[in-house]
């Protein structure tokens, strides 16, 4: 058998704002380079080091692991043992060992009634009850992004023919008109207007009750993300701003986005709400801001859990280190 090789992942200390947000801290090392070496992946796959995360529909099978914690890795050999998957991605290394994905379409999970100790679970909530480490949900996003693109994209959007896996699972290819297509991220711009001392902050109709966060939207084709910023909020809140400054980035497998954290300077403090978009949006002050990451605003009012990002955004205002 081929001997496997392996890279150490990076030993440099990431200190950038993007490394605190959830599923950001990914151990996995891709190894994109070999996915087109069937040699190599075939040793890989070969290899009894070799384990694999179980994703059903677009949620992943966890086990129970040490001590009862939820544990979603299980040995390749057992994964396959539980059915036949429609892809087996290779997503790269993690500690030396090689490490796949094993897709199923939702319906997959009925077969799972006769193992007791399986559950589909779901990966917002697990990241939310902080169940597993930041490294497992960093690699959990990756896998679950990739199976949401799988699942979806079975034929040819260029002549609707079914595709099928190539590249190690990193490329679909038609046969019938020779398309190839690749993993796809959808950028989105999360921002949060300033204005002196207070920033905007707004809400949508399914937040939970007294929850307000940064407002957000998808980037457009033929925009910038400065210009993407500046149009979602005079849009939501009818805001014009000026100055846009990038703050970070998270992975946010929901279904497969790339969030793009900036700060915007407010040029108006005059507020029009899309109520189509928003419930309320409203300007807070930098010490309500404080209040309500930390849960103790008067008013009940509170800003997202740290593993999103608009967390870390409005902390870096309150902190001072933007706007």
């Amino acid at each position: 058998m081929t001997e496997i090789e392996t890279r150490p992942a990076t030993a440099a200390v990431r200190t950038e704002l993007s490394a605190q947000v959830g599923y950001a801290a990914n151990p996995l090392v891709r190894h994109s380079e070999q996915r087109d070496d069937d040699v190599r992946i075939s040793a890989y796959r070969a290899s009894r080091d070799a384990i694999a995360c179980v994703i059903v529909g677009d949620r992943p099978l966890i086990k129970a692991g040490p001590g009862g914690r939820p544990d979603p890795w299980f040995t390749l050999d057992d994964a396959l043992r539980l059915g036949e998957p429609r892809e087996l991605p290779f997503l790269g290394t993690m500690e030396g060992r090689p490490v796949f994905l094993a897709v199923h379409p939702q319906e997959f999970g009925e077969t799972l009634r006769g193992y007791p100790d399986l559950v589909v679970a779901d990966l917002r909530t697990l990241a939310m009850q902080g169940a597993l480490s930041p490294e497992d949900l960093g690699a959990l996003g990756q896998a679950k992004g990739l199976a949401y693109w799988h699942q979806r994209h079975r034929f040819c959007s260029s002549c609707g023919a079914p595709s099928r896996m190539s590249a190690s699972g990193w490329r679909r290819d038609c046969d019938a008109c020779k398309a190839q297509h690749f993993p796809r991220t959808d950028p989105v711009v999360i921002m949060l207007a300033v204005r002196g001392d207070e920033c905007l902050l707004g809400r949508q109709p399914q937040f939970p009750r007294g929850m307000y966060s940064c407002l957000a939207g998808f980037v457009e084709p033929g925009e910038t993300i400065e210009d993407a910023v500046r149009r979602e909020i005079m849009e939501e809140a009818g805001v014009p701003l000026g100055r846009v400054t990038y703050l970070a980035s998270q992975p946010w497998p929901f279904p497969g986005s790339l969030m793009i954290g900036c700060i915007g300077e407010a040029l108006s403090d005059r507020i029009v709400i899309d109520r189509a978009e928003l419930d309320d949006a409203r300007w807070f002050s930098r010490d309500e801001a404080r209040l309500m990451l930390a849960g103790r605003h008067p008013g009940r009012l509170f800003a997202p859990p740290p593993v999103a990002i608009a967390y870390h955004v409005l902390a870096a205002f309150v902190r001072g280190d933007a706007g």
